[in-house]
């Protein structure tokens, strides 16, 4: 275990078919070293498709393993958090088909953290306001968000599972 202490988190698998749903779970349980169980509910937003979420604590960088191991699955919809521990920023992660993953890091309010060097590299490379506002979008995950919305909606209410890493 790293002596950096304990972080926690959720992954929010908002759509996922049938037949995937166990490797979704192999994926989480051998990522956080705890079987996994899930509750799978229908996903309004998308027919035929299952959803869950679980919240799970575990070493930093957890967050990142386990968004690394859902992207084995590329017709999956999911999004894992990480929240700030000790020394370490928080982090999103956030898996779209057809725009793939986008990650950034979250401040303890859950404010995404954007560099002074992601800055500058955008004022250098833009041209035009136009320009400026579609890479600021880009580093926010605007259209991460705007994909994911719909399903994010369809979850609220829904059971959440609750994991905690065996030390």
């Amino acid at each position: 275990m790293s002596t950096r202490g304990n972080t926690s988190g959720v992954v929010y698998v908002h759509s996922s078919p049938s037949a995937v749903c166990p490797h979704v779970e192999w994926a989480i349980s051998g990522t956080l070293g705890v079987r996994v169980d899930l509750r799978w509910s229908a996903q309004p937003a998308a027919p035929g498709q299952l959803r869950a979420e679980c919240a799970w604590s575990g070493e930093p960088g957890s967050g990142a393993r386990l968004a690394a191991a859902l992207r084995a699955w590329p017709m999956l919809r999911f999004e894992v958090t990480e929240d700030p521990s000790h020394g370490v920023d928080g982090e999103r992660f956030c898996f779209v088909p057809g725009l793939g993953l986008w990650r950034a890091r979250v401040s303890a309010n859950g404010d995404i953290v954007v560099g002074e060097d992601q800055l500058r590299a955008v004022a250098a490379s833009s041209r035009g306001g136009e320009s400026f506002a579609h890479r600021i979008d880009e580093l926010l995950g605007a259209a991460w968000d705007d994909a994911l919305e719909p399903y994010r909606r369809a979850g609220d209410g829904a059971p959440v599972t609750w994991l905690h890493r065996v030390g």
